[in-house]
């Protein structure tokens, strides 16, 4: 009966003390990836995080896999820790050609950690922004806009790929010059495509200011004759027969107005 204690024992002793001591460093870095990840959760929780990127494409995308936005970032804290202890681990056990790795993937992990959370709040900063100028521009019915929410999403994951290329040693000069190309396309397709709107913006505000009619006052503008249920800084409604109609204010500026009297 005591020769398996025995050789038990000796077995134990036969391991080298660094062996044990990287075990327990190992051992002490999954219980701190497990802390951090649970803390951070509910730091972001408590923060409102969840309630700032509800309805955002990633939230919704990650949802579908069974997890969220939230999760995702406190895991990734979780892992990094994770990594962190099994080089240490690796350190104390004196592992062969351990050095080396330090120097090259053990400097590298920090970046690839950095790149990879600036990527994701890149994303949902992108998501969000969309759907709020989606929001601000909801009521002014005019096509031209349908781009704005898309470009400012794709401007906004554009710059936060900038930074995490650049985290990981990417030489980004070619994608800053393409992204300072890509910004004067936008200019100057926003001010070729958005003219009418420009122009539409400006009798807006002359219209608002002088208030040639109001709402409630029977009007010919553009051709169109009706009541007036809304003037924007965009367009005027009009409603004629039971149908309303979206008159841009250039329109009502360029061919002039006619208020009916009875």
């Amino acid at each position: 009966m005591s020769a398996v204690p025995t050789s038990l024992s000796g077995v134990v002793s036969a391991v080298p003390e660094r062996i044990w001591l990287a075990l327990l460093v190992l051992l002490l870095g999954l219980v701190a990836a497990y802390v951090v990840g649970v803390i951070n959760r509910r730091l972001l929780t408590r923060a409102g995080v969840p309630d700032v990127i509800e309805g955002t494409a990633f939230e919704r995308t990650a949802r579908e896999f069974d997890t969220s936005t939230v999760r995702i970032l406190a895991s990734l804290s979780s892992y990094f820790i994770v990594a962190v202890a099994v080089i240490a681990a690796m350190t104390v056990a004196e592992v062969n050609y351990l050095e080396q790795f330090w120097a090259g993937v053990a400097a590298f992990l920090p970046r690839v950690f950095i790149a990879v959370v600036v990527l994701i709040v890149g994303v949902v900063i992108g998501d969000k922004a969309e759907l709020l100028v989606a929001e601000r521009l909801r009521g002014i019915k005019l096509p031209e806009l349908g781009v704005l929410p898309p470009i400012v999403k794709y401007s906004i994951v554009y710059v936060a790929a900038l930074v995490a290329l650049g985290q990981v040693g990417v030489q980004t000069l070619a994608l800053v010059v393409l992204l300072a190309a890509y910004a004067f396309a936008v200019v100057l397709f926003a001010a070729l495509g958005l003219k009418d709107l420009i122009a539409s913006a400006a009798a807006g505000v002359f219209l608002l200011l002088r208030q040639p009619y109001g709402i409630g006052d029977e009007v010919k503008v553009a051709g169109e004759r009706g009541i007036v249920q809304e003037v924007d800084l965009f367009v005027t409604h009009i409603e004629a027969d039971g149908e309303d109609h979206v008159i841009p204010n250039h329109s009502v500026f360029r061919d002039g107005i006619v208020l009916i009297r009875d």
